[in-house]
């Protein structure tokens, strides 16, 4: 299994970071990637990449609910030092939240659009973050059109319609904890969407899947989303393992 969203450097894993990276590996966990939040938090997760090379991949970008009036600009310059100073599997997280502040809105386009052009430019995916903004997001995407923009949209949590819409503009939607709540909603509709479209996501130590929901969210816990997906799709769980982790392989070009 592959857990392409994980906030392994998050303070909640502080205190048994090795001990909850090792859970997962021993749950059959074989590669995390990590998203990038802001300045914050970048040489957090650079070093724990490099504790761990084989196993953990780093992305990089600016987290949307960090695009601050008076700091984006300069947190942009930094993401973009970072990726002419190295390889990283995607730009991440990266997209438009409206459900903690509206009134940045737009400068959160604006960060988003400048991420999307180096993500063409370099040729990488992007893994996108939407929050109570389906509409807005649509609108950027439609708006920046290329062959090579392609990417994961990061816990979806749309509808049908907005699903099928991310998949023609290129990306697959990544599925974690939300599939297993009772109000999900997206346990009534995935079986419609092509098993090669998704891929499997924590994003501990958010959004922990039933039995553990409100509860730490952590990798070893991906087995629980698969189980449920063996549920929706009524294939065997080695099959939907085998599938999701080839598409995770593809999208980061690993």
């Amino acid at each position: 299994m592959i857990d392409t969203h994980t906030h392994l450097y998050s303070e909640e894993f502080d205190e048994d970071r090795k001990e909850m990276i090792e859970r997962a590996l021993n749950k059959g966990v074989s590669k995390f990637y990590l998203p990038a939040i802001n300045s914050e938090t970048h040489e957090k997760m650079l070093a724990l990449e490099s504790e761990y090379p084989n196993q953990i991949i780093s992305m990089m970008g600016l987290h949307p609910c960090y695009v601050k009036p008076e700091s984006w600009e300069q947190e942009l310059k930094l993401v973009e030092d970072y990726l002419n100073q190295r390889p990283f599997a995607a730009i991440g997280e990266i997209g438009i939240d409206l459900y903690w502040d509206k009134t940045t809105l737009d400068i959160q386009v604006k960060a988003f659009e400048q991420q999307i052009d180096w993500a063409i430019e370099k040729d990488l995916p992007i893994v996108i973050h939407t929050r109570e903004s389906f509409d807005e997001t649509f609108e950027v995407l439609d708006r920046k059109k290329h062959p090579k923009l392609r990417g994961i949209f990061h816990c979806f949590s749309g509808d049908l319609d907005q699903a099928k819409r991310a998949i023609n503009l290129n990306f697959i939607l990544g599925i974690g904890g939300v599939v297993t709540f009772k109000n999900g909603k997206i346990d009534q509709f995935l079986n419609e969407i092509p098993l090669d479209k998704i891929v499997l996501e924590t994003d501990s130590p958010y959004l922990a899947p039933v039995p553990h929901r409100g509860k730490r969210n952590e990798s070893s816990y991906l087995d629980l989303v698969v189980g449920k997906l063996v549920n929706i799709y009524n294939k065997d769980f080695s099959e939907i393992d085998r599938i999701t982790t080839d598409n995770a392989n593809r999208i980061f070009n690993r």
